[in-house]
């Protein structure tokens, strides 16, 4: 048995998951949410819990098997209380700000760079360079999150860049450090 998928998703009140035509739906206090999944795993509701088998012990079922129950536990979490990154913003002239459904940074370039905000995300840029992205959607929040970082990754020299508020950034010591 699957070690992630044999745990039991945690359904809190206020939420509420359908199991209908291989879609799964959930809805709760902040939004609604839809995933496919194939017919190799079956769900049981048992009250406030839900338990992902399995139709076979074939190695594709047995991901499927983890896949779709982190899946589900991940809906159920971002339609209860959501899901945020936080990506700081370090560099002299380095900057951010909201207009409207844009992003707009001033990233060292000789443009700014404009990014779109994509439906279902909101967006706060605060002075001191910190983004917060927020949704409910795990995926999306990640993904985002992941392009912005990439518009200026953090180098190793001053730390310059765009980073995760978790992240380490090792720095390397330069020219003038080797005497």
């Amino acid at each position: 048995m699957s070690r992630i998928g044999k745990i039991p998703v945690k359904v809190p009140a206020g939420v509420k998951v359908s199991f209908n035509n291989n879609t799964i739906t959930v809805e709760g206090p902040k939004g609604k949410l839809n995933q496919d999944y194939y017919e190799v795993v079956n769900f049981e509701n048992k009250g406030n819990e839900i338990l992902v088998g399995r139709i076979n012990d074939e190695k594709q079922t047995k991901s499927f098997h983890g896949l779709y129950r982190n899946l589900l536990n991940n809906m159920v979490i971002g339609v209860s209380s959501g899901f945020t990154r936080v990506l700081i913003i370090n560099g002299v002239g380095y900057r951010a700000e909201v207009k409207g459904k844009l992003l707009v940074m001033n990233l060292g370039f000789s443009n700014e760079v404009y990014v779109g905000i994509p439906e279902g995300l909101t967006v706060k840029a605060e002075a001191n360079g910190r983004i917060e992205i927020s949704g409910i959607d795990k995926h999306k929040v990640g993904e985002f999150a992941s392009q912005v970082r990439q518009l200026r990754a953090p180098e190793p020299y001053k730390g310059k860049g765009i980073r995760y508020e978790d992240e380490h950034i090792r720095r390397k010591v330069g020219k003038s450090g080797v005497k």
